[in-house]
């Protein structure tokens, strides 16, 4: 298997977009589609599973024009609460992450304060956040604080550049600074390097030699 010939772990699958080519970007939150949602979330639990990753990000999908926000956040509580025994039971933890308006428009979530008020109506132990630096940082900035806010339901951390999606040391958001924050929270869990390298992905890793990674800045 590749990842074991490459000496690496799998951490996080998202489950699928279902119809990506006609705007969907996930089923979880959207009225009508609940059996879709089964099969996509036993598939996801399937493939996380088999490929030991611990981790899988529920896509709750665009309010489609014909209902609201609050009949989509509805379905969306009561499909993860109905997953989230499944996955327990398998060692698995169910992630929902706000995306911002900008590049996704009319997602169900887009920012942390929404997508806690969904974490805490599921009430279940691993349904948790995946804070996204890029996401977070064009809908709400104040990013340190943020994770403070939401440190007991922290369950991941992505970052990339703002503006551009790239290699961190190029945007507006101060890495060094929140994986210190990080740090001094005593998180324990991954960060995932979510970002399009302007170059090769090796030379776009020059930002992580401090921490032991990649090639050195020249």
């Amino acid at each position: 298997m590749a990842l074991t010939d490459n000496e690496l772990e799998l951490i996080l699958v998202n489950t699928r977009m279902g119809n990506a080519e006609a705007g969907e970007r996930g089923v979880a939150a959207l009225p009508g589609r609940e059996n879709d949602f089964k099969t996509i979330a036993s598939e996801s639990l399937e493939y996380a599973s088999e490929l030991g990753a611990g981790l899988i990000h529920v896509m709750a999908g665009v309010v489609p024009d014909d209902t609201t926000a609050r009949k989509c956040e509805d379905v969306f509580i009561e499909n993860l609460r109905a997953t989230a025994p499944v996955a327990a039971n398998l060692g698995i933890t169910l992630l929902i992450e706000p995306l911002n308006s900008r590049d996704v428009p009319g997602y169900l979530h887009n920012n942390s304060i929404h997508s806690r008020r969904i974490i805490d109506a599921v009430a279940m132990p691993n349904v948790l956040l995946q804070f996204d630096f890029y996401h977070l940082q064009i809908m709400e900035g104040d990013l340190a604080e943020g994770l403070s806010r939401h440190w007991p339901v922290l369950g991941h951390v992505q970052f990339s550049s703002v503006p551009g999606r790239n290699e961190p040391q190029y945007g507006e958001v101060n890495i060094p600074h929140l994986l210190g924050v990080l740090d001094d929270m005593g998180y324990s869990g991954w960060v995932g390097c979510e970002y399009h390298a302007r170059t090769t992905t090796i030379e776009g890793l020059s930002w992580a030699a401090p921490w032991g990674i990649g090639s050195k800045p020249s």
